[in-house]
């Protein structure tokens, strides 16, 4: 076990051992003489198998704030913060908890110094894959204004997924400044105009909606 794992949660576990001290009344035994080799057969068959692309069952062992380390078999592998998640996260506990099971996949391998780099979060889970997928352009969404700049209000049309309704997109009235007409909270009907996939940019209009309806 690691050195900052609860040992106490061994109590009423049977386990193997090999007693390492046995002096009058004494005894001392190691659990982890037992384990070790075991462990040591477990990593190397890892080792042999390993490759990207494969996927895993592992438990979540530990927590940081740049990710989780998930036991995938005798190796720890990290999950890093910007792998759990398609939204924006701020620590690993919003999604995994110590002790979990998880299913991960193989991103990366450092052979050389025993380093595993893992991914959970799922390609058919990506956000902007369901907005390719399932809304076309001319899509109407009733969403939430997430943030305001001088040329326009961000619109999330999709968790983790934001589009801009620029300035002269508001209103067929002339907007002078966008916090006159709206404000962060607000809930607003919004029309899909454009999408750059590979710049993740999205144009949205109000004022489309307000001339469809005329």
């Amino acid at each position: 076990m690691r050195r900052d794992e609860d040992y106490t949660a061994l109590v009423g576990q049977h386990v193997q051992l090999v007693v390492t001290e046995c002096s009058g009344r004494k005894i001392v035994g190691s659990i982890n003489k037992v384990t070790a080799e075991q462990n040591k057969a477990k990593r190397e068959e890892f080792w042999a198998n390993v490759e990207v692309g494969k996927t895993y069952t592992g438990v979540v062992k530990s927590l940081t704030s740049y990710g989780a380390f998930v036991d995938i078999g005798g190796v720890d592998g990290l999950c890093h913060i910007s792998e759990l998640s398609w939204n924006r996260i701020k620590h690993p506990s919003e999604v995994v908890s110590v002790g979990d099971t998880i299913e991960v996949y193989v991103k990366d391998i450092d052979t050389e110094n025993h380093k595993v780099s893992l991914g959970y979060k799922k390609a058919e889970d990506n956000p902007w894959e369901q907005l390719k997928n399932n809304y076309p352009i001319g899509s109407t969404f009733h969403a939430p204004v997430v943030s305001l700049t001088k040329f326009g209000a961000f619109v999330r049309i999709l968790p983790g997924v934001d589009g801009l309704v620029h300035i002269s997109e508001i209103s067929n009235d002339r907007v002078e400044k966008v916090s006159d007409a709206l404000k962060v909270g607000d809930m607003v009907d919004v029309k899909l105009l454009d999408v750059d996939f590979d710049k993740k940019r999205i144009s949205l209009s109000m004022k489309a909606l307000l001339n469809d309806a005329e």
